[in-house]
């Protein structure tokens, strides 16, 4: 069953979007990227007739419930994007009674499912490698089971179209498609169109392929990382892990992010991009502040010579040339992850200066991917969604799909 050959007049639906959208301080919503991108799917419950239930997680609550990750914020967002009011449930597990209520045409979105520990399957509490984690995590399973039936006893059908989340085997994301058949439950359009970008790159790489890694951190992206290293011609590692590289090879980093257990495998990238005869590209200069703020001193350095009590924040006027001389000529793009701390406007111009190289490529014919919520959210900040190929609301489920995993939100639709 597809999305489009299903007629949901008079089913109760319950769709698992990706509304992890970013707030301001005061609950605000910075960038609507994600509620865009789930709306053809629950307008098409609305025009056949159908009444609509929503459940989103947002943020990393951990199990507990806390306001500053309530979804009861965007409720008005929500309710304004599709045109209709939307009730609120203020408790995603005990909504029965507001899901049996509603009607054709109406709109119920759930509370944060991520307050509740059984959302993530994860034991709370209980350190890992003891038995007594093994018998919890036995007991969470089942918890998750029950959590994932009540969630499912909503509705009638069921639509996974949170791609952003689609590599968790999470209740909501996974396990909740068991309680349905397969006449019962399919993926959304937002699914469909990101699983068809990730083959479109994959399956019809057009050389040479680019992919551009920023980010603070090494170690989240060490998998992809190896991974593109079999795939792409020219790998441009960015952002915060700039100065973790930068270290490795020797440099003075100052106060700039960096970590310290990861020197050696930072040298092993850099010896394997060689081994496979991949054009590694680091960024070779940088603006340095001197505090970790928009109007802070700053400096343009090498980024291997960042004085004492300067911090590397955005890529340096070579590095920028550099990297946009690699991306222009390129027929494949992806990106992932910031060039800097684009959010402060003082040290955005290394992400903009990577979009327009992207921008400029594939309006010579590149196809170009972007992914992860700060790479949407640079290209949204610079005005130039229009001007790439194919924007995906997955980071993680993106970076997973690329390296060639099966997702359990994918998995648990095709059964």
């Amino acid at each position: 069953m597809t999305i489009d050959t299903c007629n949901f007049k008079d089913q109760k639906v319950i769709v698992r979007v990706d509304f992890n959208v970013p707030l301001d301080e005061n609950g605000k919503i910075t960038d609507d990227t994600r509620i865009r991108g789930a709306l053809p799917t629950l307008k098409k419950v609305l025009a056949d007739g159908g009444a609509l239930i929503i459940m989103s997680h947002m943020g990393k609550p951990k199990g507990k419930v806390n306001p500053k990750f309530s979804l009861s914020q965007i409720t008005d967002a929500v309710s304004e994007a599709l045109g209709v009011p939307v009730q609120f449930a203020p408790d995603c597990a005990k909504a029965a009674d507001q899901a049996a209520a509603l009607k054709p045409g109406e709109v119920l979105l759930l509370e944060n499912l991520r307050f509740y520990p059984e959302e993530e399957g994860k034991p709370v509490g209980v350190e890992k490698g003891t038995p007594e984690f093994d018998e919890a995590k036995k007991e969470m399973k089942e918890r998750q089971k029950e959590f994932a039936k009540t969630l499912a006893s909503y509705a009638d059908c069921y639509i996974m179209d949170a791609f952003g989340t689609a590599h968790r085997s999470h209740a909501s994301t996974a396990v909740v498609a068991d309680y349905f058949d397969e006449d019962h439950k399919m993926h959304g359009y937002l699914m469909e169109k990101e699983v068809n970008a990730v083959d479109n790159v994959l399956s019809n790489i057009q050389r040479p392929f680019t992919a551009i890694m920023g980010g603070s951190k090494v170690s989240t992206k060490i998998g992809i990382i190896e991974n593109l290293l079999g795939k792409v011609d020219n790998l441009i590692l960015c952002g915060g892990m700039t100065y973790t590289f930068a270290k490795a090879l020797g440099g003075k980093i100052g106060n700039s992010i960096c970590e310290d257990d990861k020197l050696d495998l930072a040298l092993d990238i850099i010896k394997q991009a060689k081994e496979k005869g991949v054009n590694l590209v680091l960024g070779v200069d940088c603006v340095a502040g001197d505090d970790f703020k928009n109007d802070c001193n700053t400096q343009v350095c090498p980024a291997k010579d960042i004085p004492d009590g300067w911090e590397g924040l955005d890529a340096g006027p070579e590095t920028r040339e550099r990297f946009a001389d690699v991306i222009k000529s390129a027929k494949t793009i992806l990106w992932n992850g910031p060039a800097g701390v684009f959010e402060f406007d003082n040290f955005a111009a290394g992400s903009r200066a990577i979009a327009e190289a992207i921008a400029e490529a594939t309006e010579n014919g590149a196809f170009s991917l972007i992914g992860g919520g700060d790479s949407v959210a640079c290209i949204n900040k610079f005005g130039m969604a229009d001007k790439v190929s194919y924007i995906s609301t997955g980071g993680g489920a993106l970076l997973e799909a690329i390296e060639g995993k099966e997702l359990p939100g994918i998995a648990a639709i095709k059964g």
